[in-house]
């Protein structure tokens, strides 16, 4: 199949540094190039891939001085797609932009589809997407779907990774984690909270994007002290499993309805458990008492960290291996895929989370 994969282009694919978005399309992307697709990426031009490489800018623009205006740059990466589909037509194009480019894909011949990576409970999307109903998404975990269930999904389908991509480290260590950014939805301060009356220590990798820097000078840059928290900032893809795996549990309480929330089952591919505030995707994800625990406060998070012990790493990571596997990942992309060159107005039930919980 003649597959092309759209890429935001503030990360490279795969991320140097933090990336949700541009890591999730690096593994299905490689996937579907190791299962003998003919792929094409469009990305930053650092990027590294085995597909045919796009580069539509020179850098990841989060990380180019330079860049003052990076919807230039995305708008002039859906040209050179159109101009691509026209001079030798994919089977189906994968979007991962979010909506820019739904009034070109509703004009274009042939078959799109677009995964959803964000947060759908903003009232100013409801009229965008009402307008673009008619257009193939796929949500990332069933509870994305809720504040727009009137969609044209096609399909849940949850991420996965390379089981190369973490080794399983089967000793937990004695610190908290916490991993990602610092926003306030993100619920740092609720993890230094955790850790304190805990009584472990945590440490915090984690990137402070422009608009969080307020947040992070005003609220938590006054409770990080002591020896008990400690700052790590951002780190990449290289650090990431010592990070996680050398941890007792990542902590992920929270103050939002997150989408999916990759860095659970990176920290799942190292063994190492999670405790999270049960919103979301958070239930889609954890199996209490098998990869971690669902909590719905800072004492009931503390209650659970008295009872890491009670956890086997090895089933932590066997989850993970079950349910979050790039290959699985790439397969239900490849059904869907299918399903839109044969019947491109029919809808297909959800094939995430659902499945295997009741098959569990």
């Amino acid at each position: 199949m003649r597959i092309a994969q759209v890429a935001p282009l503030y990360e490279s694919v795969p991320p140097r540094l933090y990336g949700g978005t541009e890591l999730v399309v690096s593994q299905l992307t490689e996937e579907l190039v190791n299962q003998g697709h003919e792929v094409t990426l469009f990305a930053s031009g650092d990027s590294l891939t085995k597909a045919k490489l796009i580069p539509i800018c020179k850098r990841a623009l989060r990380l180019d001085p330079n860049c003052s205006d990076s919807l230039a740059y995305h708008i002039l990466m859906l040209e050179r797609v159109l101009q691509e589909h026209e001079d030798d037509p994919f089977d189906i194009i994968h979007f991962h932009v979010d909506y820019l480019h739904f009034p070109l894909s509703r004009r274009q011949a042939g078959s799109s589809l677009t995964t959803l990576h964000g947060r759908l409970d903003i009232p100013d999307l409801v009229p965008l997407y009402r307008e673009f109903r008619e257009t193939p998404v796929v949500s990332i975990s069933d509870a994305q779907r809720t504040p727009l269930p009137w969609l044209n999904w096609q399909a849940t389908i949850h991420h996965g990774l390379a089981p190369n991509a973490f080794q399983l480290y089967s000793k937990p260590g004695k610190y908290l984690a916490f991993l990602g950014r610092i926003s306030p939805e993100k619920g740092l301060d609720q993890a230094i909270q955790i850790a304190n009356k805990a009584g472990m220590p945590l440490k915090i990798a984690a990137k402070i994007d422009r608009v969080d820097r307020a947040y992070y000078e005003s609220t938590i840059k006054p409770l990080i002290k002591g020896s008990n928290i400690e700052y790590l900032g951002e780190i990449g893809h290289a650090e990431k499993g010592e990070f996680l795996g050398n941890a007792a549990a990542l902590l992920t309480p929270i103050c939002w309805p997150e989408p999916f929330g990759l860095v659970m089952i990176e920290a799942m591919a190292c063994g190492t458990p999670i405790i999270a505030y049960a919103r979301g995707s958070v239930p889609e994800i954890v199996r209490p008492g098998i990869n971690g625990f669902m909590v719905q406060n800072s004492d009931e998070a503390v209650e659970a960290a008295r009872m890491l012990d009670s956890l086997d790493r090895a089933d932590c990571r066997r989850h993970f291996d079950n349910h979050f596997t790039a290959a699985r990942m790439c397969r239900d992309y490849l059904a869907v895929y299918e399903h839109l060159q044969n019947e491109p107005a029919t809808l297909l039930p959800s094939n995430g989370a659902q499945k295997w919980m009741k098959a569990a």
